[in-house]
């Protein structure tokens, strides 16, 4: 792998590690180390650091800002690669907003918002990429990215890249289909509408509002664990089964909402994992409800 790494610096495609632990770069603080860590600087360099990859067939993986991800504490072995700065390029024309893979969702609605376009006000809780939200279709206060994209461009694992239309991606709860063919997010492009300035900043401060009552932002985390099940909330469940507070190793599932788990210091992945199952069992047992894991658990145990 030195090797690949090699080549990489010297190519001058951005930022390149080696045996570099996830938990530097995941914002649950959690994760073993990556054979080999990649952040590209922009689009050239991505496709060159792939397509070397691929002729070297290295298994890879991808990540963004590290929300909503799960790295157990083996790491991830072959190539990761980091979708960052080097792709946080923001353009308003009208009302679409083309936007890079790597630009964060928060940002992207305050920018919305001072351009007085409206439909993205769910997303200003969202603390991930655009590309890990078309990834995982992510959604808050009752609407989800499926509603707004247009087209995304994306790379595939042979070099290849190609734009899909919002059909072509094919968006279900918290699903895309890059949950089953593989490849790399690159852009988007958002169809947004014109709205109320006033109006677009209330609905935002209210969601922000909500979110420091009612979310342990003071400690690290992953946002929601567990997808909700069909006419219910995953955290009513799991408070109503008496698991808040619930504690093992360094992970706690929060007091302030039970579908959080925190790092309270010093927390291993195998602490969220045992955590995460003992919170299916009980509310299987309680409820009859099976839980299925909104967080994207990765690596090796």
């Amino acid at each position: 792998m030195r090797h690949i790494a090699e080549k990489l610096t010297a190519a001058g495609i951005g930022k390149v590690w080696l045996d570099e632990p996830l938990a530097n770069h995941t914002t649950w603080r959690i994760g073993g180390p990556a054979d080999l860590l990649i952040q590209p600087k922009d689009k050239a360099s991505l496709l060159y650091a792939v397509q070397l990859i691929h002729r070297h067939n290295i298994p890879w993986s991808v990540i963004g800002r590290g929300s909503n991800l799960l790295v157990r504490d083996g790491g991830i072995r072959g190539a990761v690669f980091k979708v960052a700065e080097g792709l946080s390029h923001c353009e308003f024309k009208g009302e679409e907003v083309c936007v890079g893979a790597g630009y964060s969702m928060i940002r992207l609605t305050v920018e919305a918002g001072k351009h007085g376009l409206t439909g993205l006000e769910f997303a200003g809780g969202i603390p991930g990429s655009v590309g890990g939200a078309v990834y995982m279709n992510a959604g808050a206060h009752g609407s989800d990215l499926s509603r707004i994209i247009k087209e995304a461009e994306v790379l595939f694992e042979d070099g290849e890249t190609k734009v899909l239309t919002n059909e072509e991606l094919k968006f279900r709860y918290r699903t895309s289909l890059l949950q089953e063919k593989k490849g790399i997010v690159l852009e988007a492009v958002l169809q947004l509408r014109k709205g109320d300035r006033k109006a677009i900043s209330a609905a935002l401060a209210s969601n922000k509002d909500r979110r420091r009552q009612t979310q342990p932002l003071q400690l690290p985390c992953a946002g929601s664990v567990f997808r909700n099940p069909p006419g219910d909330h995953a955290g009513r469940l799991i408070e109503a089964a008496g698991l808040k507070g619930y504690t093992y190793g360094g992970a706690q599932i929060s007091e302030i909402h039970a579908n959080f788990i925190v790092n309270r210091g010093g927390a291993l992945a195998t602490d969220v994992l045992t955590l995460m199952e003992h919170v299916r069992t009980v509310v299987k047992e309680t409820f009859g409800v099976d839980l299925h894991p909104e967080v994207l658990v990765v690596g090796e145990g």
